[in-house]
Order: C-alpha cells, then sequence, then structure tokens
C-alpha cells in the first residue's frame, strides 16, 4: 500500500486513524519495531486481526508489517497464517523484541517471543509457555524465517523470567531482560532480570552470563531483580540508550497499574533508580477499553533529550474488535526524558 510521509507523531496516529487496513491486517498488539540497514523498518505485532478464509475477522498469533520509503507491505506465512508458524499442537508465538545484528558479515534478524496456549476465550483466556528466538534474514526480495528455538520446556510458571521482553545492543554485548512474577498480594508487575552474551550466541542459552547483583554468573536461577515485583514492571517493556543514561520504560503493575514510568541507570544492568512518573495510562473499566504494554521507539523520528512512545488498545469484547477493527490500532506520542 502506498503511504504517504511518516515524518511526526502527529502522522503515525493518523495514518493508523485513517488506514482502512488490509484483509491480512485490520489491527495488531505490541508493535515492537526494528530498523534495517536499508532504510527500511519492520514492526512485528502480536495477536492480528484479519479477514478469515470464510471472510469473518480471524486472529493469527504474529505478523510484520514491512515499511519502506513511500509504501507499507504485509508480512504473514502461507495462507495468510502467522509469520511464525504454530506449532503442530495450536501453540503460537508472541513478539516482544527485535534487534538486528551482523554476524560473520552476515546480517540477521532476532525476534524474541514468549509461548503462548488458548486456554478459554475472552482476552486473557492464554497461557505462556516460555520464550524463544525467531531468526530471520532479510533481502531486497523479503524477509525469510531461518529458525525458531525455544528457550526450555513449556511450562506454565510466571515466576521464571521470559527473556527477550525487552533487549538492547552494545558494541560488544547483547542484553536480554527477563521478567517474572509471583502470586503476591496487592496489585503488583513484573521483577526485572538481565543476561548478556555474544551476539553471536543469543541461541546458545548455555553460554549466556546472568547479573547476580555483583558479577556475571553462569547460573540463570542467580540472575538478581534489577527492579522488583512491587511497582515493577509490564511482562513486555522497552530498555534503550539516551543521552549518556540507560532507560526502562513501562506501565507500573502491568494492567491494573495507571503510571507511565521512566527508570533511569548508567548501565545496562543497572542500577535504576527510583521510578519517575512520566504519564498516566488508565484502562477504560466503562468502556471495557484496555490500554497496555507501552513501547519506547529510540531510532523512530529521533529527537534530543525525548522518545516516541506506543501502547496497544484492545477491549475486553473481542465481538466489538471484530465489529470494529478501529478499537485495537496502537497509539503513539513523543516523550520528553527527565534531566
Amino acid at each position: 500500500m502506498a503511504i504517504g510521509p511518516l515524518d511526526s507523531v502527529q502522522a503515525l496516529n493518523r495514518f493508523v486513524r485513517s488506514s482502512p487496513g488490509t484483509a491480512d491486517f485490520l489491527g495488531g498488539d505490541v508493535g515492537v519495531d526494528v530498523t534495517l540497514p536499508d532504510r527500511g523498518r519492520l514492526w512485528f505485532f502480536a495477536d492480528t486481526l484479519r479477514v478469515g478464509a470464510d471472510e469473518r475477522p480471524d486472529l493469527v498469533r504474529n505478523s510484520a508489517l514491512l515499511f519502506r520509503p513511500g509504501c507499507v507491505r504485509v508480512l504473514h506465512g502461507p495462507d495468510n497464517s502467522s509469520l511464525i508458524p504454530e506449532r503442530s499442537d495450536g501453540v503460537g508465538y508472541w513478539p516482544m523484541s527485535a534487534f538486528w545484528a551482523d554476524r560473520d558479515g552476515v546480517g540477521h534478524l532476532y525476534v524474541l517471543t514468549q509461548r503462548v496456549h488458548t486456554v478459554s476465550d475472552g482476552p486473557f483466556g492464554f497461557a505462556v509457555l516460555g520464550p524463544a528466538i525467531a531468526r530471520f534474514s532479510v533481502s531486497p526480495s523479503g524477509v525469510s524465517l531461518e529458525a525458531v528455538r525455544e528457550l526450555g520446556a513449556d511450562r506454565r510458571d510466571p515466576h521464571r523470567p521470559a527473556w527477550g521482553a525487552a533487549a538492547a545492543l552494545t558494541r560488544r554485548w547483547a542484553y536480554l531482560y527477563g521478567t517474572s512474577t509471583r502470586p503476591l498480594t496487592g496489585i503488583h508487575g513484573f521483577a526485572l532480570r538481565v543476561a548478556r552474551m555474544r551476539v553471536e550466541d543469543v541461541e546458545v542459552q548455555s553460554r549466556w552470563r546472568y547479573w547476580d547483583g555483583t558479577t556475571w554468573n553462569t547460573d540463570p536461577e542467580s540472575a538478581a531483580p534489577l527492579i522488583p515485583e512491587v511497582g515493577g514492571v509490564s511482562q513486555t517493556l522497552s530498555v534503550f540508550r539516551s543521552g549518556g543514561r540507560w532507560w526502562a520504560f513501562s506501565k507500573r503493575d502491568e494492567f491494573l497499574g495507571t503510571d507511565l514510568v521512566l527508570w533511569s541507570g548508567s548501565s545496562p544492568r543497572g542500577p535504576f533508580a527510583s521510578p519517575e512518573v512520566v504519564g498516566r495510562l488508565a484502562c477504560n473499566e466503562r468502556r471495557g477499553e484496555l490500554r497496555y504494554m507501552p513501547l519506547a521507539h529510540p531510532e523512530l523520528l529521533p529527537r534530543r533529550g525525548t522518545v516516541v512512545i506506543s501502547w496497544s488498545r484492545n477491549n475486553q469484547d473481542l465481538a466489538a474488535v471484530c465489529g470494529d477493527p478501529r478499537l485495537y490500532p496502537p497509539h503513539f506520542a513523543r516523550l520528553v526524558l527527565p534531566d
């Protein structure tokens, strides 16, 4: 589809509101972006609303939009299926973060995902079984899935970190952040931990090292919380570098929280300072509207001292979303980073 210049936050929101969508992409949530070397930009989405084979709205677990100057293209699997195909048992993959890296002069695109399985109807009728890494190659002819590597056996255990909930790169290392939670009393979010590895070792978990609060350790059980569950982050978030500082950006206390929050640190492993509230993002219970999973896009329309952010929107009534996909698009804003 041909598009005009998306050169401002206002233009992004105008495009989202005015775009009629296509049969294979009516809307989606999450919206993880990655910049490609050829001026292109990929946006990966989780549950994607499309027109199914019976001409009725349907959901697939993931898809992507490839933006190049002047146009956008929908990427999906065979027969409009998920770009990262579901397993034979129906388990699918939700993207959480993504990055582009060169390995031995060959570029690869890594998408960190979580494995999900449907257990009931409704917006919360899913179970998370663990993380996985999808590796893509990118060429002028398109994007090709090369491999999917699952990290650990299937297990419904929210205390086990979902590695890849955020990702960041430096010249020497790749950092993968994991989120986990426990059944604590009261409103709370997820704890944040971090592992690091060489880019070439991203798919070899035995070569990862985990920050234990003092040093990098080989034992994943030693990973220490950088941010605790109480007052913690959402399950998926952003960690990025700007202005000589590292920032963790999220909605505090996940769905039930109301605050957009930044944690500031001097390195990818922190320590992270006390959270600073930079906005509000409450769900609208009267309308059944969900506002969740804010993400930062530091490479999108960069401007000194600021960062473009987005958040997902949805509705507790899936039938309402299928009837009106305008309830399901992301919203963009520009956030001023604290001094």
